[in-house]
């Protein structure tokens, strides 16, 4: 068995908290067009929460301050898994921009959160996201899976 890779994704809130940071991929191309939670691979000897803010710094070219995880682990595929992070912007970052691998950013608010269509494997991570954080949709809200909602796309 090899050994897992992670990678990071930050669930990058806004001031307030009430809404979360969205990134539409750009590439590759089977990717583009989708969203995400941005992040990225945790390089040897870096640690996940060093890995965030390197990788918000060059994806968005914000400084972050890493939270809290959110509990739970995603198949990428293999050897790669997903774990998320809480995320803030830190005091006098500058605010973010689609820099790399992304050519749209969209604040969400609760009621918008499937508005995007999400990756499929960032799926279930959105989900423990509104979780830990308490970023819950009105009841009415569809979400990808639930009665009424869009067909999820097939996996890729």
């Amino acid at each position: 068995m090899s050994e897992r890779i992670v990678v990071v994704g930050a669930a990058l809130l806004d001031a307030d908290g009430g809404r979360l940071l969205a990134a539409r991929r750009s590439a590759p191309p089977e990717l583009a067009g989708r969203w995400e939670l941005p992040g990225g691979k945790v390089e040897p000897g870096e640690t996940p929460e060093a890995a965030l803010v390197r990788e918000l710094r060059e994806e968005l070219g914000v400084d972050a301050e890493p939270g809290e995880p959110v509990p739970g682990e995603w198949p990428l595929r293999p050897p790669y898994v997903l774990r998320v992070w809480t995320a803030r912007l830190s005091p006098g970052s500058d605010a973010p921009r689609p820099l790399q691998d992304h050519d749209a950013l969209r604040w969400l608010s609760p009621a918008e959160i499937w508005d995007v269509d999400w990756l499929d494997q960032d799926v279930p991570a959105v989900r423990a996201t509104l979780a830990r954080t308490g970023l819950t949709p009105h009841p009415s809200e569809r979400q990808p899976g639930s009665p009424g909602a869009m067909a999820s796309p097939p996996e890729r």
